[in-house]
């Protein structure tokens, strides 16, 4: 292998390192804001059942009060009682009260089964308060832990950069504008490795980045000049392995 596909490979290590850890610094700033959406879903949540509980407590004191007022009224019915002039007029009062009495029972289990809401409601926000706190507090851990990770990894992206711009140094304008525009497509994986199959010729050759045949012109080529070539398939920048050579 000649001098510029060497240099090539090497600055091709240094952008799979640089590739590396920048996907290490996303999965870093991920798990921060994977954590800090989902405790942005709980309190979405706990305001839900704070609002739905306020709202039962609400409908609780109307039917109190409804209640209240049906007492009231029972008792200025029972009054009216002793005042009645005629039988009559008398079973037409105690029919009022009854009525009262009996929608006041239906009131009165509505309004129970209402505070019973009120109290599960409360309770389940309570508890999502808790899981809250908790969440918040793992919040914490992972923002120290990952502030911690990211000024390593921030670190070694800048040595990696650094060291990258070195290794261009050496490498021809054109060629490293090549190589940049393909490393650009896939993630530092610029250059693939000529795989030759069989024992003897004639060989068969195949590329390593996406593994697609390969014309004997390709490999013939890379065997005697030190140039670029591309694979016809994917366009990664072709080299062969210089212990199979």
């Amino acid at each position: 292998m000649g001098t510029l596909l060497e240099s090539l490979r090497k600055l091709q290590k240094i952008e799979q390192d640089i590739a590396h850890v920048r996907s290490r610094i996303r999965v870093r700033n991920n798990a921060v804001n994977v954590q800090k959406r989902k405790i942005e879903q709980l309190e979405q949540d706990h305001a839900s059942l704070q609002t739905q509980g306020i709202d039962r407590r609400k409908l609780a004191d109307s039917l109190e009060l409804d209640l209240k007022e049906r007492d009231g009224k029972v008792v200025s019915f029972r009054a009216g009682l002793n005042a009645a002039r005629s039988n009559k007029e008398y079973a037409a009062i105690l029919t009022q009260i009854n009525t009262l009495k009996a929608d006041s029972a239906k009131i009165e289990d509505r309004t129970l089964s209402v505070i019973q809401e009120v109290e599960t409601l409360k309770k389940q926000a309570d508890e999502l308060a808790e899981k809250i706190a908790g969440e918040n507090k793992r919040l914490a851990d992972i923002t120290e832990q990952s502030d911690k990770e990211l000024d390593k990894l921030n670190a070694m992206l800048e040595e990696l950069l650094q060291a990258r711009a070195e290794a261009s140094e050496s490498i021809p304008a054109s060629s490293l504008a090549v190589f940049e525009r393909i490393s650009d497509n896939y993630e530092g994986e610029a250059m693939a490795m000529v795989e030759i199959h069989g024992r003897k010729p004639p060989h068969t050759y195949v590329c390593g980045g996406c593994f697609m045949s390969l014309n004997s012109e390709h490999a013939n080529a890379l065997s005697l000049r030190d140039e670029i070539r591309t694979c016809d398939n994917c366009g990664r920048i072709l080299y062969i392995d210089p212990h199979a050579q």
